[in-house]
């Protein structure tokens, strides 16, 4: 049973069936939000995704940035991630419409960030998260 049903904007609907959240900037005793911290956050999520899940694809959702009127030091401006991160394991039909669609799934490893502790679900999640692009980045296998 999955944890949620995400509608992308294409209209397919995919299975949310794991997920894995935790604080953007936990842990961070120094410094502030900057680019060179921000590209480690979203690379450090990247190496997690594949680590975790090695046999799946996965992509990661360009993270939109706010920029707050703070001064920022030695690294640049401040730029500030949301402060929720993603993994997340997603499945639905096959893509290649050649295989068994009852002994086959696509499935895509998705890892994002946003702004609260929320399952995303429906057509309420995040525009980008919905935006995918499923066809051109899921891989089908057997169940």
């Amino acid at each position: 049973m999955p944890l949620s049903n995400v509608v992308l904007a294409s209209g397919r609907s995919v299975e949310l069936t794991q997920v894995r959240m935790e604080s953007t900037y936990a842990g961070m005793l120094e410094g502030y939000p900057c680019k060179p911290v921000n590209d480690m956050k979203t690379r450090g999520l990247r190496r997690r995704a594949e680590q975790a899940f090695p046999a799946l694809p996965v992509h990661i959702v360009p993270p939109v940035l706010t920029y707050p009127d703070e001064t920022g030091g030695a690294f640049g401006p401040v730029e500030v991630l949301p402060s929720v991160l993603c993994i997340g394991v997603f499945r639905s039909t096959v893509v290649d419409a050649g295989l068994d669609p009852v002994m086959h799934r696509s499935a895509l490893v998705v890892a994002w960030f946003q702004d609260a502790a929320v399952v995303p679900s429906g057509e309420d999640a995040d525009p980008a998260l919905r935006g995918i692009d499923w066809d051109a980045l899921a891989e089908d296998g057997e169940l």
